[in-house]
């Protein structure tokens, strides 16, 4: 390899990572280092290894010699890069926080000869399609083509997209899933087609040949308990009733279009004391973290969007979301893209994460997911699995600190110095998605048919209560709750008391009868 090479990197440790093999790393990740753009290493890293071997996993994606763009001294620095590029859309899909850095670093003059070098080409026409997207404007002296065929912006092989619309100037398919101020991108990975494949079955057959009055009561309770445990993932022990308001806002999902009006409202119905809480879209910087105890320092986990780009951003979230409301477009694809970007932008000082959770029920209902009308109890699944979920957050956030320069506020806050617009509406979501099917196929096997379960059970128990006892249903409830709190025996007192008018013979019965009701397989 000539010295005079202009992207390839050799560096046995290439920002953190250790090489899997030895080998040259190539495409977009070579692209950030070598222009030292401001812009989170591209992951799976491209790296053409030595011997024939190829493989990929969550870091590395490992080629055979034989796919070694080409990139020497014979070469300008623009053609070493377009070289790159084609590799990258070839091998990698689309990185549009990679070309948004390009539009910012090159002239318009460098720009036009890059997407001059093979004007009619395939990945010429794309690669000028998403500079163009990205900037809003068209590249001086560039003109409109004819007579060739259509190409798609978005490989679906490598990414999932939307159907598209036709750009006659650039001859390409629009098919990206979302809009210049907001399209977060997934990878085609082997879970997510597995994953998509399997509840698409398994959603139309699991609520088969049940009560509907069951469903209903199932669904009741879940939407409660799924309220409850969307507080407690904020670490928060809601009141009843607030629980309960909550609750109700979440049953409502998919009523209303979403719209930064409801935005506010659903801020509004979250917030209930909003004396100590400044309400509506921030107009401060915003942080997720901790203070230092001593000098009250900002530590952030968590960097939000800057102010002055909420109005952007959230404008590009909700049309996103009409886009993919048109569009086939899976419901649990969409449901991710639209609420872990919500909550990685954190629009508000306080509320963030509920309606995060909220808005995941609402794509999942508007996508006509849901059945029944029953609920997913989303929120408590992502609670049962809160290690993962504060992973696929931190998989996000924490990369970003090391791009984000900030300053201390007077009043311990931050303020963000450099430009981060992209971080918020140009980013890879796909570990995100991947953890919202896993919760998705969690409501469908373990959660809704265990409470249905335990419906059914209480139906059983209560029936045959009341034909041998005639218990009203308030006593039920209350003995079964006894019951259930002491491992299946009436405690002492209860007998005592509550349940005094119970003889030791009925006691022994009744506790025999509810072990075999409720432990049956």
């Amino acid at each position: 390899m000539s010295n005079r090479a202009h992207f390839y990197s050799e560096a046995p440790v290439f920002h953190g990572l250790e090489r899997p093999e030895n080998g040259i790393i190539v495409g977009y990740a070579a692209i950030i280092d070598k222009l030292v753009l401001n812009v989170p290493i591209h992951k799976p890293v491209a790296l053409i290894c030595d011997k024939n071997k190829s493989f990929v996993n969550e870091d590395w994606q490992v080629f055979q010699p034989s796919y070694l763009p080409e990139d020497h001294g014979n070469l300008s620095k623009i053609e070493a890069l377009y070289k790159h590029l084609v590799f990258s859309l070839k091998y990698e899909g689309v990185n549009l926080a990679v070309f948004s850095a390009l539009t910012r670093y090159f002239s318009e003059e460098d720009l036009y000869e890059l997407i001059d070098i093979e004007p009619t080409g395939r990945y010429s026409r794309r690669i000028w399609f998403l500079l163009e997207w990205i900037m809003e404007k068209k590249i001086p002296g560039k003109e409109a083509l004819t007579k060739k065929s259509y190409v798609h912006a978005i490989d679906e092989n490598l990414q999932f997209a939307v159907n598209g619309i036709k750009s006659k100037r650039h001859l390409v398919i629009n098919n990206l899933p979302g809009t210049p101020y907001f399209c977060p991108l997934i990878r085609r990975t082997a879970k997510l087609e597995f994953s998509q494949a399997d509840i698409e079955e398994k959603k139309t057959e699991y609520l088969k040949g049940l009560r509907k009055d069951i469903i209903q009561r199932a669904s009741a309770f879940l939407l409660l308990k799924d309220s409850k445990a969307s507080f407690s993932i904020e670490g928060e022990s809601p009141r009843s009733k607030r629980a309960a308001r909550w609750g109700k806002a979440i049953g409502q999902a998919g009523t209303k279009d979403l719209s930064e009006d409801e935005l506010v409202r659903l801020q509004q119905v979250v917030i209930e004391n909003s004396r100590f809480v400044e309400m509506g879209f921030r107009k401060k910087g915003g942080f997720i973290g901790e203070h230092d105890r001593t000098t009250g320092e900002p530590i952030p986990d968590h960097i939000s969007a800057k102010p002055e780009d909420l109005t952007k951003l959230i404008k590009g979230l909700l049309a996103t979301n009409q886009l993919l409301l048109k569009n086939d477009f899976a419901a649990v694809m969409a449901a991710a893209k639209i609420s872990f970007g919500f909550v990685f932008i954190h629009p508000f000082v306080d509320g963030n994460g509920r309606i995060h959770r909220y808005i995941i029920h609402h794509l999942l209902a508007k996508k006509k997911f849901s059945q029944q009308g029953v609920i997913f109890p989303v929120s408590a699944s992502i609670l049962d699995h809160i290690e993962d979920y504060r992973n696929v957050l931190e998989d996000y956030s924490h990369p970003l600190l090391d791009h984000i320069e900030w300053e201390q506020t007077s009043d311990n806050n931050v303020q963000v110095m450099n430009e981060t617009l992209d971080f918020y509406r140009f980013f890879d979501i796909t570990k995100q998605t991947e953890f919202l099917y896993d919760c998705v196929n969690d409501t469908i096997d373990n959660i809704i048919p265990q409470e249905i379960q335990y419906l059914t059970a209480y139906d059983t128990f209560k029936r045959w209560l009341d034909d041998e006892y005639e218990m009203p249903d308030k006593i039920v409830a209350l003995l079964v709750r006894f019951l259930e709190q002491n491992d299946g025996k009436l405690s002492k007192r209860a007998q005592e008391k509550e349940f005094s008018i119970l003889k030791p013979r009925e006691v022994l019965e009744i506790e025999e009868k509810f072990t075999k009701v409720f432990n049956a397989d």
